[in-house]
């Protein structure tokens, strides 16, 4: 368990550092190119990265899965899973590009403006670049070298930055879509040669050392599992981006469609930061799960339930109050029309957060049809009330309607959890994580919201709020220690030691 507290310190770092480019990246080109061309911007973007995350992720993802039950008792089956994902891959990625350049025409009509067209011809280019350098990021993922994964995930980072600021400023619009191309495909090459002098040459001289002959694996396997993963990041992925262009497909406006993407964007903020666990939740359920590993299974459960409720609590509620300050700092007054809907979304990201994270707990299980219809149903409930509340309250209204959505989506998660696994934290923790989160919010409404201020009020409220926690037992002395350990690298035997014990409970 200390290994899996270490990956997921330094792939969490390393998670927050790219967000927090992201945020970079989103704060310098929405004042380069301003609200209007901000919003054209932000929906060629998510839809043309949605399209590679939702379909290009099924195999990379099947992949990881099942090198990560493998790696260690029959290293030599990795070669054949990963070229036979290869090959699986490059075919889809090569029809998913051509069908969608030849779709643009389509997609800009339906949304209202034929002024996107060229912009999505542009993007094209994303789909295969982008979808060549997760590939690695799934591929070293199965193999749980999730340290060089922290290194690539944060070159990343800063090639965003450079790439995506630099041909904005450079060539507007179109250069904000041409550094997503690029970047990921210097990643790819990156990733690439890593592999092919270092990782490939490791596992074929463990491979000859293991008594294990059979490297045979069946494809199918692969195609059986990635559907259902595509199902799911299509459904999840419409789920969380379908009120963005429900806001422009219902009231046409370039300008509140860019406020609403800023709301979107901050509000988005924890959820990007517990991304970091479900890279580590997927092959580590994955291998205790095939090992019929019950204990370790749940263990991890409900040490993830825990950790999340813990951190997300006063993260989402310090969003909510000081939305105002936050929105200015990224985007500016120009965009302070984005406080209010932020303000009820943070809440609606604390249950999609949730929501998602478990889910990668069911797919690495196998139960990948669980959070697939969970995502499903979803879908049409944020459709249908987006649609209903857009038209009374604006952007409000969207915002409400995915919050509620979420809230249903992680209600459903959980409830599935505790069915097939038996397994969640136990609701006196949960009432004291609570009424602390209370507590701290009651305290915000006597501090100012100043544009700057509010980062030392914020780290005031959550002292508070660790303070109540402690004093109710809920962070104990072994978690300080725990938490330290890991910080300074300890030995595993040390950590082990200090490893604060969690009673898997209703």
């Amino acid at each position: 368990m200390s290994n899996i507290a270490k990956s997921a310190l330094w792939v969490t770092v390393s998670e927050i550092i790219f967000n927090l480019s992201g945020y970079v990246i989103h704060s310098f080109v929405g004042r380069i190119l301003g609200p209007a061309d901000y919003g054209r911007y932000g929906l060629v973007v998510t839809l043309t990265t949605m399209v590679i995350i939702l379909i290009g992720n099924g195999i990379p993802t099947a992949m990881s899965k099942y090198i990560s039950e493998v790696f260690e008792t029959n290293p030599g089956k990795v070669k054949t899973i990963k070229r036979q994902a290869i090959f699986l891959q490059s075919a889809l990625i090569t029809v998913i590009t051509i069908i969608f350049y030849f779709s643009t025409g389509l997609i800009a009509r339906i949304l209202g403006d034929p002024s996107l067209v060229h912009l999505f011809k542009i993007s094209t280019l994303i789909i295969p670049s982008f979808a060549a350098a997760s590939f690695y990021f799934s591929y070293y993922t199965g193999l749980h070298k999730f340290n060089l994964q922290s290194i690539l995930k944060t070159l990343r980072s800063v090639l965003k930055v450079v790439t995506i600021v630099g041909f904005a400023y450079l060539y507007k619009v179109e250069g904000s879509i041409t550094g997503y191309i690029a970047a990921p495909a210097i990643l790819f090459l990156v990733g690439w040669l890593i592999d092919e002098f270092k990782v490939s040459k490791n596992l074929e001289e463990k491979a000859k050392s293991q008594t294990e002959t059979d490297i045979s694996f069946d494809w199918r396997k692969l195609t059986n599992y990635a559907w259902q993963i595509v199902i799911f990041f299509l459904a999840y992925e419409l789920l969380i981006s379908i009120d963005l262009y429900l806001v422009q497909g219902i009231l046409r406006d370039d300008y509140l469609t860019g406020i609403y993407n800023a709301s979107l964007t901050v509000g988005r903020i924890p959820y990007y930061i517990f991304y970091a666990l479900t890279i580590i939740l997927l092959p580590v359920i994955s291998k205790t799960t095939s090992e019929n590993n019950h204990a370790e299974t749940n263990k991890i459960i409900s040490q993830s339930l825990r950790l999340m409720l813990i951190l997300l609590v006063p993260g989402v509620i310090l969003m909510s109050v000081y939305s105002r300050p936050i929105i200015k700092i990224f985007y500016s007054a120009k965009y302070i029309d984005a406080a209010y809907p932020m303000s009820i979304l943070a809440y609606g990201v604390g249950f999609l957060t949730i929501f998602y994270v478990m889910s990668f707990v069911m797919n690495g299980a196998g139960k990948t049809k669980i959070p697939m219809w969970i995502s499903i149903f979803g879908v049409a409930l944020n459709t249908f009330l987006n649609y209903i509340l857009i038209k009374k309250y604006s952007l409000a209204g969207s915002a409400i309607a995915t919050s509620f959505t979420s809230f249903v989506a992680m209600s459903l998660m959980l409830y599935y959890l505790y069915r097939d696994f038996g397994t969640l934290i136990k609701i006196k923790s949960v009432l004291k994580i609570l009424f602390s989160g209370a507590l701290m919010y009651a305290a915000s409404l006597l501090f100012s919201r100043g544009e700057f201020i509010f980062l030392l009020w914020s780290l005031i409220l959550f002292g508070l709020y660790a303070l109540a926690l402690y004093m109710m037992g809920e962070i104990k002395k072994e978690d300080l220690i725990f938490l330290k350990n890991i910080v300074s690298r300890k030995k595993a035997s040390e950590i082990k030691e200090a490893l604060p014990g969690t009673e898997p409970s209703a």
